[in-house]
């Protein structure tokens, strides 16, 4: 039986990766590691249940521990952590899967209860964002950061570079530098959270200049073919704001463009209401990008077959639609109805939400 969808399950090849479908996991925060912020048994179940895509993206890894921002979310800086990755990584594999790890730091969306030593968080500037996070004791507000000194930026830039080596030494087959919804290297992006006057804010081309220096150093790791990187123009989340986002994130999409990485994955909504999300022209930022575009955002199969039809987008990524139906591309494939999320387990439960998902084998919808 021909599907509905040619166009997801049509191959295409990162350099020499070759994946079977254009179908990709999105990065996704569910909060189960272990102590230490290791990631166990169960999030090797999680990942390799999801194989069948054709790529899957890591919930978001802390490179440092200055970079954890909520509790219960994994890192990839510890010899324990690489050897609970390594386990992940080994458990999609056998299941014929691929897999790439999201390297993330948080910046100031964080508390000092969760920051080593008690600390403060770091960000660009000293700006308090106007927002809430969740911690071990609970619900809090977030707290002003501490603005980097310019002579931190280079162990920011070394701290990624560990990390995409850890990624490669705990057997993933390549990496995604998370620069969006808010985050450290999205926050040096944006006039709205970074005021800085040295050589890392001000003009565009200074405030790109972090992100520009991580994917170096990241390239200096992995071939270029295995290396994404994440934006959100239109996602106000954690209080994120810029004056002229239109043109800034041209700047961004055009000096990427110039390294020739294996994707661009952008996201084209926001998360939760949008109210204060920009007005963003996504096809204008699309013509700047020669490469593999991944798109992301409320997508079902027939609009993500459209994009991938019209050349919009070369992969498409799904959130919540594959964290509930860890099949996604057999009932895509089927045109079978989706399981449907459960959101109070999005961040807790254990296996319930997690890994009890019915697939159609199981003979269920």
């Amino acid at each position: 039986m021909s599907s509905p969808l040619p166009h997801l399950f049509e191959p295409l090849a990162l350099g020499d990766l070759r994946l079977p479908n254009r179908i990709v996991l999105a990065p996704l925060t569910r909060s189960r590691a272990l102590p230490g912020e290791v990631p166990g048994a169960l999030t090797a179940r999680y990942y390799a249940q999801r194989a069948s895509g054709g790529l899957l993206i890591s919930e978001g890894t802390q490179i440092s521990p200055s970079g954890r921002g909520y509790p219960r979310t994994p890192g990839i800086h510890s010899p324990e952590q690489i050897a609970g990755w390594k386990g992940v990584t080994e458990a999609v594999h056998a299941a014929g899967g691929r897999i790439f790890a999201q390297l993330w730091h948080v910046g100031r969306i964080s508390h000092r209860s969760l920051q080593p030593g008690g600390v403060l968080p770091i960000a660009p500037s000293a700006i308090r964002p106007d927002a809430k996070i969740f911690t071990e004791s609970g619900l809090v507000a977030l707290e002003t950061p501490r603005a980097l000194e310019t002579t931190e930026m280079a162990g920011i830039v070394a701290s990624f570079r560990t990390a995409a080596e850890n990624a490669r030494a705990a057997g993933f087959d390549g990496v995604e530098i998370h620069a969006a919804n808010g985050y450290l290297l999205d926050q040096f992006l944006r006039d709205g959270t970074n005021h800085r006057d040295d050589a890392y804010g001000g003009s565009i081309d200074n405030r790109l200049r972090l992100v520009l220096e991580v994917v170096e150093a990241v390239l200096g790791v992995w071939d270029k073919a295995r290396v994404g990187l994440r934006l959100s123009p239109a996602n106000p989340f954690n209080d994120i704001l810029d004056s002229t986002p239109q043109a800034t994130f041209e700047a961004v999409v055009s000096a990427l463009d110039g390294f020739g990485l294996g994707y661009l994955h952008m996201v084209e909504g926001s998360l939760g209401s949008g109210e204060g999300a920009p007005e963003i022209d996504f096809t204008a930022l699309r013509r700047l990008w020669q490469g593999v575009y991944m798109a992301n955002g409320g997508y079902d199969g027939p609009r993500a077959e459209a994009a991938l039809a019209s050349g919009h987008a070369q992969l498409v990524s799904f959130g919540t639609a594959y964290l509930a139906n860890p099949d996604l591309p057999e009932r895509l494939r089927a045109n079978a109805p989706l399981n449907t999320p459960d959101s109070t387990t999005f961040y807790q439960g254990e296996d319930k939400g997690y890994v009890d998902y019915p697939t159609l084998a199981d003979g269920a919808a």
